[in-house]
């Protein structure tokens, strides 16, 4: 099984009527919907406002895929629980980043940059998200491009390392491009991020959507149990030739 922990900062839908007209089950409950019914994955949804921002040791010693959504309120996001995923991506849990999450604490701890450095405006704008690695598993079954009808527009430059893998880039309505599908290595752990997801539209609805979640779900699921350091590891060993 492939334990999935969708992490969502929760506040939108509860602060915004039009929000919670889009997403009455949370955008966490409508991520885990695009999970749901699949037998080889359990899902668990957890919010900001938990003990621990829903996010104990425990939780994710038992996690290999932790999802995360977040827009409003990167910073009520504890160092502590930060540096704790970070951790655990490093020791093979792998990490999918959705929309604005690149401005996440564990985003930028993974990845080493500045956030949010990109360019935006919210103008109902089309994307084509263009598939450029079709032989990639989180390309699969997307065909060579999708629309998404209505999103909020990012567009370049976009400061992030140059992706060990780049599966989509959008063109936007307005002109401008993105790299919305990026993959990277950290330690033992993979991770994703995905640009598509504004919270006023119904994007998580969307079949091709919850198909990029699905595979990118597989994709960074652990080949192997992910380790479990309790601390980190430096240690004197011996010579393994006599």
């Amino acid at each position: 099984m492939i334990r999935v922990t969708v992490f969502n900062e929760y506040v939108h839908e509860r602060n915004e009527a039009k929000v919670r007209e889009v997403y009455p089950n949370g955008i966490h409950g409508a991520i885990a919907q695009a999970l749901g019914g699949i037998e080889d994955i359990t899902v668990k949804c957890v919010t900001m406002d938990m003990p621990e921002n829903g996010l104990p040791q425990q939780l994710l010693d038992e996690t290999d895929v932790l999802i995360w959504w977040a827009h409003l309120a990167h910073n009520q996001v504890s160092d502590e629980v930060a540096r704790r995923v970070q951790r655990r991506v490093l020791d093979g849990m792998g990490f999918v980043a959705l929309h604005s999450a690149h401005a996440s604490k564990p985003f930028s701890l993974l990845l080493g940059t500045r956030s949010p450095v990109l360019r935006w405006r919210e103008n109902d704008e089309q994307q084509r998200v263009w598939c450029v690695s079709p032989g990639h598993p989180i390309a699969a079954g997307l065909g060579e491009s999708f629309v998404i009808p209505k999103d909020e527009t990012y567009g370049e430059y976009f400061e992030i390392p140059t992706p060990d893998e780049l599966v989509f880039i959008s063109w936007f309505s307005g002109g401008n491009v993105f790299r919305s599908g990026c993959c990277w290595k950290r330690g033992a752990g993979k991770i994703f991020y995905f640009q598509g997801g504004h919270e006023t539209y119904p994007i998580y609805y969307q079949t091709e959507v919850k198909r990029v979640i699905q595979n990118a779900v597989r994709w960074a699921a652990p080949t192997y149990p992910a380790i479990v350091f309790n601390e980190a590891r430096c240690e004197q060993i011996p010579p393994v030739e006599q």
